[in-house]
């Protein structure tokens, strides 16, 4: 194993030859031959934001009228508008089948090992005929369509439809209960449902149609459900409901062949709505631009992620997370975009890593969890799949342990781009992430990502200059991709409290980081999950990147009880198997924590729990657990994978 714990370790350089080809450099020689570098370019597109955007617009080949100006500020941080007089169609741009393409636009593959080709012209035939059922069943610009779905092709052909009509798409994913479902869709008054019958998961089947039922039937707004067939053997009919009910192969099947047409729209036109993840109260429902959205996703794919015409990429996601929209938006570069519906580790941990060899991945996205899991399981996969496909893993969702960055160059590949990233629904897209044309070094993000002007902070709202020294992650000036607006959120009350009352206009994002020498980039964590004891601010991966790799430990989750007029640090481990908390690891456990860290890292209370709660995208979820140890209600536990799991974290 690499020692990666020296935060000045260089894991990997790209060659002359690999900085020349990638997208971040021809695009620096085509729009600013005479600035020297990223960081230069960087400087440049945020103090020229409507001449960059326009640059992204005409680099990435944007279909669509770019309108006359670049740039439209306003009083309120989020109405600035870029490139306010353009017209587009996302769903033109994704089905555009770029010059350099493959044959398919899309791989989907189920966890039984089955795959479903979709050629770039079944995928806009398919899209044709979905669009005029739609408009069929009276779905106009501007009403919303939701998606409770696995990660099946129908899902993006729906988007599509949905986009090329001008209305607006909002999808969770499969393994949400009714109540989860209704929480997010209540909201946003859907005319139609999109839902399968069924799916797979861990080599279970989960049957959906009473449950598609009783969700339809929640939802007045609901006139039509359109019901896909899952997984063989998955599926269950569909309950009696108020709703018309459509199965896809006879309501879409009857119109293949139709005429596709595309409503040109404003780059501010409503086109998603996400949703937070509800574990303090009801979900937001946060919604987004359409061309905003798209000029960031293809400069962070682009530019950032060197994603060309032809390549395949992957994201393991669900379709209730923003890696769903970001993984689809890869269409618009020409990419074959691979789908996986079910269990990443089913029936083994090595299962990405075959599909990897079989389709020839040329980007691999996983979380760090991922990474971090196949590190501990002792994989090498590099030495056991041919992996020489990849170019680029991209990891996110949580800090990605510095031994994590070691086991990609020991165990993996050792010339592979490993972007880890950082961002979140709230943008759909990334703050700080990933650049072909720098190295990599430990435990770091290479930098900021262009065209957003990111700064750290001090509680007091003062720039920090000083490397290692954590505060808050911020963004200082208007991107394209800030949320249109909050649904049903009269005055921008809920937007202005999540994003800009911290810090008067200046966009809060809850990151907790650090600079590192050279530029980069340290995430610490959730800022909101961040620990303050005895006055000392201490972010909770600087615990896990500790405490998770001793072999004892699956996996860990830090909170700040009060206590005595203070807080206290308690950490929660759930264990190997096999391993016990007793005296001796709890000692081990501390003194890794003292030794690498510091005397205020370590817990004062040290507990074993068989599962850990988490958000039904896969991330821990500090805020549920700080609720159950101070006796505070949970409010939507169907936020929640496991709600169960709540139960073990109470302290006597």
């Amino acid at each position: 194993m690499t020692a990666a714990n020296e935060l000045s370790e260089l894991l990997w350089t790209p060659t002359p030859g690999r900085v020349e080809r990638s997208h971040m450099d021809r695009f620096r020689r085509a729009v600013k031959p005479e600035l020297a570098d990223s960081d230069e370019l960087w400087k440049w597109s945020v103090d020229n934001p409507g001449e960059f955007w326009r640059a992204v617009w005409n680099y990435c080949g944007v279909i669509g009228d770019p309108g006359e100006r670049d740039l439209e500020s306003a009083n309120e941080f989020w109405k600035w508008r870029f490139l306010p007089d353009a017209k587009l169609n996302m769903a033109e741009n994704l089905l555009a089948g770029r010059a350099g393409a493959g044959p398919n636009a899309i791989v989907a593959i189920a966890e039984d090992g089955s795959t479903d080709i979709w050629s770039w012209g079944r995928l806009r035939s398919e899209t044709a005929a979905a669009a005029n059922w739609l408009r069929s069943v009276g779905v106009e610009k501007g009403d919303c369509v939701a998606a409770w779905m696995p990660h099946l092709p129908e899902t993006v052909v729906l988007f599509l439809a949905v986009a090329s009509i001008g209305a607006v798409y909002t999808t969770t994913s499969a393994d949400f209960g009714v109540d989860g479902v209704v929480d997010r869709f209540g909201q946003t008054a859907p005319k139609v449902l999109l839902a399968a019958d069924g799916y797979t998961y861990g080599g279970k089947p989960f049957g959906l149609g009473q449950r598609a039922a009783d969700i339809a039937t929640a939802l007045p707004s609901v006139e039509h459900v359109l019901v896909v067939e899952g997984p063989s053997g998955s599926g269950t009919a569909v309950g009696e409901t108020n709703a018309a009910v459509h199965r896809w192969d006879d309501a879409v099947g009857a119109l293949r062949g139709a005429e596709l047409t595309f409503e040109q729209l404003p780059t501010d036109h409503p086109m998603y709505i996400l949703y937070s993840s509800g574990t303090t109260g009801k979900p937001k429902c946060i919604v987004h631009r359409t061309g905003g959205v798209l000029l960031k996703h293809l400069s962070e794919q682009q530019l950032h992620c060197d994603v060309h015409a032809g390549d395949k990429v992957f994201y393991f996601t669900t379709c209730g997370w923003m890696m769903w929209n970001w993984l689809v938006s890869g269409l618009a570069t020409g990419a074959t975009i691979v789908l996986y519906d079910g269990n990443p580790v089913y029936p083994s941990q090595t299962r990405l890593f075959e599909e990897a060899e079989n389709h020839s991945f040329s980007l691999m996205g996983v979380s760090a969890k991922f990474i971090d899991g196949s590190l501990k399981a002792g994989l090498t996969p590099g030495q056991s799949f041919d992996l020489a496909s990849v170019r680029t893993i991209c990891s996110t969702g949580s800090p990605l342990s510095n031994d994590g960055f070691g086991w990609v160059y020991d165990a993996v590949a050792q010339d592979v781009h490993l972007a880890s990233v950082s961002g979140g629904t709230d943008l759909c897209g990334c703050l700080v992430g990933c650049d072909p044309t720098k190295p990599v070094v430990v435990g770091e993000l290479q930098g900021k990502c262009v065209g957003m002007n990111i700064n750290i902070f001090d509680p007091d709202g003062r720039p920090i200059t000083d490397l290692h020294t954590k505060g808050e992650l911020v963004c200082t000036t208007p991107f394209p991709s800030m949320p249109l607006h909050f649904w049903d959120d009269p005055g921008d009350v809920r937007y202005r409290a999540a994003y800009f009352d911290r810090f008067p206009d200046t966009w809060a994002h809850g990151d907790f980081a650090s600079w590192e020498a050279g530029g980069g980039i340290v995430i610490h964590g959730r800022s909101d999950a961040t620990l303050n004891a005895s006055g000392v601010r201490i972010g909770t991966a600087e615990i896990y990147n500790v405490v998770e790799q001793l072999p004892e430990v699956a996996e860990a989750i830090a909170i700040g009880q009060q206590w005595d007029n203070d807080t206290r640090v308690v950490l929660f481990v759930r264990l190997a198997e096999g391993a016990v908390l007793d005296d001796l690891l709890e000692r081990k456990i501390r003194t890794e924590l003292r030794t690498k860290r510091t005397p205020r890292h370590v817990p004062a209370i040290i507990r074993a729990v068989p599962d850990i709660p988490r958000t039904r995208s896969g991330k821990i979820t500090e805020l549920a657990v700080t609720d159950v140890v101070h006796g505070r209600p949970i409010n939507n536990t169907e936020a929640l994978a496991n709600p169960e799991s709540l139960k073990h974290f109470t302290l006597d």
